[in-house]
């Protein structure tokens, strides 16, 4: 039953968090989400090697009579992108301490009642609840960006909901397709994803390619791939930055998360015959955002196309359909979500001092912040993928399954590389040295909330690139369950 608490526990701390006093709150919050990452340890500590949904799985009744039930599992996938979620959560709610935002409480009740739906989306082994925690963790992030976001809150927030409700009405028919089959092929209706997966598996090429197209928009928008990202950079810069945390630590891995799940086992076929239209859309991607990035002057979408970069290497490594590509995938989502939670969080702290995002409005930053300096370029060097940190792992596994499959598309996506490193020292550098500015010359260093905020980024920086065995040995059971299952058709 662990599976269910990990949901039932922001969900209940969420409502309760409505009808408390801001400070109050605040307090309930953030140990609601210590609390949370305690049962998290446990449970991945609790996963049994070689298994893919193991002993911890729940299913319970819900929609009986139509095969639909309220089933949760964890595998080593899940159950990294869980842990992920859990480990972001107390972080970000601590680096929010020194905000004074309107109406707290119900900024801190929409982030526990986004967590429990992103857990939910991890967990889900039915295809209706599924879809059901998929769009309910949509909805606490429209209200944290339309209520707290920038000055163009409102435009940017309906063209992000236009979006995400165009892919979501594909994948709901999609889905709805699949389960509406599993009555002529199984004897009896089911919404179960081991059934979906055998009624997908059972389609003739024609109708694994409409299934691929409706899920592939749904999961495409969500990460963003290219051309399906341009809601993506006036989000991240509009909103507030706990939810722009959310929604480039953890919201994006959704969509990568859907398609190792829900797309590559369901139309394995499919996902073949179009593999080379995906990895050709996001190595345009990966080299698009990395030069955009290199333009920028607000630092804050500087970042953002960073990470639009970022998933479209991802994208390319999981259509490779090998071990090294999808779990080098696997191991980069938690590995991008800890680099880009702490930019994002830096980014926050300076703008809070300065009034500024402005790269050429901003230096000397270094002098009076030593502790920030350190912390900063430890994170910068993490995103950059050098190695010894967290980000080189997964993307020089990523970039082996490129080179594997085609080298060109290996070579043309390595310049991420390159450029990455062009644009985050750029921004490094314009905002930590050269002389003060009028803004900066009496900066204040960080305060013991923020800075432990950043602490354990930092430590999973190093953690991740020194000793990667225990998230890979997590990850690998499944990883290799579907490389097998794409392998044998």
């Amino acid at each position: 039953m662990i599976t269910l608490l990990l949901i039932l526990l922001p969900l209940l701390a969420g409502l309760v968090c409505f009808a408390l006093p801001g400070k109050t709150a605040r307090g309930v919050a953030f140990g609601a989400t210590l609390v949370q990452l305690v049962l998290t340890l446990w449970a991945v500590s609790r996963l049994e090697p070689g298994s893919a949904v193991d002993s911890l799985s729940v299913s319970l009744p819900w929609l009986q009579d139509f095969g639909i039930g309220f089933s949760l599992g964890l595998d080593g996938i899940s159950g990294l992108l869980v842990l992920l979620t859990s480990t972001l959560l107390p972080l970000i709610l601590l680096s929010t301490f020194g905000r004074h935002d309107d109406k707290p409480a119900s900024f801190f009740a929409l982030m526990l009642l986004m967590q429990a739906a992103l857990v939910g989306v991890f967990e889900a082994r039915d295809a209706v609840l599924f879809y059901f925690m998929w769009e309910a963790a949509l909805i606490p992030v429209y209200l944290l960006a339309g209520i707290w976001g920038g000055e163009r809150r409102v435009q940017v927030t309906l063209k992000f909901f236009v979006y995400t409700v165009f892919g979501s009405l594909f994948m709901l028919v999609a889905l709805a397709y699949l389960y509406s089959q599993t009555a002529a092929v199984l004897g009896h209706s089911s919404a179960a994803i081991a059934d979906i997966y055998t009624v997908g598996r059972g389609l003739d090429l024609t109708g694994q390619i409409w299934i691929f197209w409706a899920l592939f928009l749904a999961f495409g928008i969500k990460m963003p791939i290219f051309p399906l990202h341009t809601w993506q950079p006036d989000t991240y810069t509009e909103s507030p930055a706990p939810a722009t945390i959310l929604l480039s630590g953890i919201m994006l891995k959704m969509g990568i998360f859907g398609l190792i799940t829900w797309l590559l086992p369901v139309v394995p076929m499919a996902a073949k015959f179009y593999a080379p239209v995906v990895i050709f859309l996001a190595i345009i991607g990966v080299v698009y955002g990395a030069v955009i990035a290199i333009r920028q002057k607000d630092i804050k979408r500087l970042v953002a196309y960073s990470s639009f970069s970022h998933v479209g290497l991802m994208a390319a490594a999981i259509f490779t359909f090998s071990a090294e590509g999808i779990q080098g995938a696997v191991v980069q989502m938690f590995a991008h979500g800890v680099s880009v939670a702490g930019l994002f969080m830096i980014i926050d702290y300076i703008e809070r001092r300065t009034n500024s995002r402005d790269i050429l409005a901003l230096g000397g930053i270094t002098k009076s912040a030593p502790v920030l300096t350190v912390l900063f370029l430890i994170i910068t060097l993490g995103s950059v993928a050098l190695p010894l940190t967290s980000g080189f792992i997964g993307e020089f596994m990523m970039l082996l399954a490129l080179g594997k499959y085609n080298l060109v598309a290996a070579g043309i996506a390595g310049t991420t590389i390159i450029f990455g490193a062009v644009y985050m020292f750029v921004l490094f550098q314009g905002v930590m040295f050269g002389k003060a500015t009028k803004l900066t010359e009496s900066f204040k260093d960080l305060t013991s909330a923020e800075t432990i905020a950043l602490v354990p980024l930092v430590v999973l920086t190093f953690w991740i690139g020194l000793y990667p065995a225990p998230f890979l040995k997590l990850s690998e059971p499944a990883v290799l369950a579907l490389v097998n299952l794409l392998g044998g058709l």
